[in-house]
């Protein structure tokens, strides 16, 4: 199993050695989200990865597309000034990889660019091999029109490169780079040096000479994506009972889950993207409330699934305890928590870690999914899901922040992960006596919820704290249901190259 705890002092697995991963594909195949994806995968297995785009160096070097000279994508002969500029594009991202290794310790370096030649790709390699890095050739090849044309549509016209173009312009320009590149691409089929091959988005997978842990890491995840758009939805589960509170929430959730998908598929429909009729699954844990908290959706005939592996965290000796009387009986344990909650096990209990590796299964199912996902869950696991799908460092897990009432949307995408957060319901439960409680108050209710109320305790340690409450960190003023209010709005960034 992976998870972020698995890095070393260095941020490398000692027996991996350096690995660089050579994409090579025609324009419009998928390389710039396979590449992004498999770069979140190795950062949640703790290894230190980035992804080097030629196309984002080159943008930030010169520019989007109008800046470039008009033989810049051409093949055959060019102007000196355009070899000169390719060349000096070419070996600074290049040099910035090997630097990477060399000065940043890194580990795995992901290589985005077309490399459509077997010159190119031995010349490539030559150089890495020469400074002692393992090369992987990673292609991803696609033989089907409407899934190319889908993905120019959906992805590239949305690039920093076509920013303030119309949308079809932007289509015809692509689709003139592709045929030129077709003219001279030359298909990966040299067995020199280990490779990949990918065809059609994952329908076929072929491998030549690949051997290693790491190796087999990276093959069992590309064997389990895709690149289709969809959506992931996140929200809280409610209380146990299910209160009338608990229900209207549940009520609420479906219908602002509802409206929020068809002004979603309105809003790419207007902007020219296909935007197809997608089905909602639905996932809980196997916990009554967790399920409940589902219950309006299965009556509308939607799919909801139980998962085991996404209980929440198990709080162990610290079930049912209070901040004060869990900082008086176990001192030494407490202070230990505060230094790392993240990594930290109490008694008897999971860390954040353990869950994490509880739920590899989850999140290599979360990235198989090609239909929008709801998933109705305990804090602790929503924590660890969105860290993962936002890149987030293990340290952070435990800050996440979600409270109940809130869904937070997110889109995985070539270009970042967009996300989003919308305020749906205010009422009991929402926090600490329906106030925000501050950082110190949530302790491990705040960091793994529902350690409070499966146990009786008895004393006055629980003043100010209502028995069986679920805490959550605020995250903004709310909306309403007829007018959904967004509370925060973020993209994750491409990391620098």
């Amino acid at each position: 199993m992976a998870a972020p705890l698995y890095t070393t002092d260095s941020g490398q697995l000692f027996h991996a050695g350096k690995i660089i991963i050579i994409c090579v594909g025609l324009p419009a195949r998928g390389k710039t989200h396979i590449s992004r994806a498999l770069e979140r995968y190795l950062h949640w297995m703790g290894v230190t990865t980035q992804v080097f785009s030629l196309g984002d160096y080159r943008r930030r070097v010169i520019g989007g597309a109008q800046q470039l000279p008009s033989d810049y994508f051409t093949h055959g002969p060019k102007t000196p000034e355009t070899e000169a500029l390719r060349r000096r594009i070419k070996d600074g991202c290049e040099g910035n990889i090997i630097n990477f290794f060399n000065k940043d310790r890194g580990q795995v370096a992901i290589y985005d660019a077309n490399n459509g030649t077997r010159k190119s790709r031995n010349e490539v390699a030559e150089r890495f091999e020469r400074e002692g890095i393992h090369v992987i050739f990673l292609e991803s090849s696609c033989d089907n029109p409407d899934i190319v044309d889908a993905n120019i549509r959906s992805v590239k016209i949305s690039s920093p490169d076509y920013k303030g173009w119309p949308p079809e312009k932007a289509v015809q320009d692509y689709w003139q780079r592709i045929r030129t590149h077709e003219k001279h691409y030359e298909p990966l089929e040299e067995l020199t040096w280990p490779y990949i091959k990918i065809i059609n988005v994952g329908e076929k997978i072929r491998l030549n000479a690949i051997q290693g842990y790491l190796q087999s890491r990276i093959i069992f995840f590309l064997m389990n994506i895709h690149n289709k758009y969809r959506t992931i939805y996140f929200a809280r589960v409610t209380d146990s009972g299910l209160s009338p509170a608990g229900w209207e929430y549940a009520e609420r959730l479906k219908d602002f889950v509802l409206e929020r998908r068809r002004r979603v598929q309105e809003e790419r429909r207007k902007m020219g993207i296909p935007a197809e009729e997608k089905r909602l699954v639905v996932w809980t844990s196997a916990r009554r409330r967790a399920y409940h908290t589902a219950w309006p959706f299965v009556k509308e005939g939607y799919r909801v699934i139980e998962k085991p592996t996404m209980g929440e965290i198990n709080p162990g000796v610290w079930d049912g305890l209070s901040p004060e009387m869990a900082k008086k009986r176990y001192p030494d344990e407490w202070g230990r928590f505060l230094e790392n909650p993240y990594a930290h096990r109490a008694p008897r209990a999971e860390s954040y870690h353990d869950l994490a590796v509880r739920l590899e299964p989850t999140i290599i199912e979360l990235e198989r999914e090609r239909d929008d996902l709801l998933i109705i869950g305990h804090a602790s696991v929503i924590r660890c899901l969105l860290a993962y799908l936002m890149g987030l460092p293990a340290h952070e897990v435990p800050a996440v922040e979600i409270a109940r009432g809130d869904l937070v949307e997110v889109v995985p995408a070539s270009y970042g992960v967009h996300s989003q957060a919308f305020h749906f319901w205010s009422g009991p439960g929402r926090g600490v006596d329906g106030e925000g409680p501050d950082e110190e108050g949530n302790f491990y209710e705040n960091y793994a919820e529902a350690t409070q109320g499966k146990k009786k305790a008895s004393g006055d340690d629980f003043s100010g704290v209502p028995s069986g409450a679920e805490t959550s960190l605020p995250t903004g003023a709310g909306g309403t249901m007829s007018s959904p209010t967004p509370i925060e709005q973020s993209t994750v960034p491409l990391p620098p190259s």
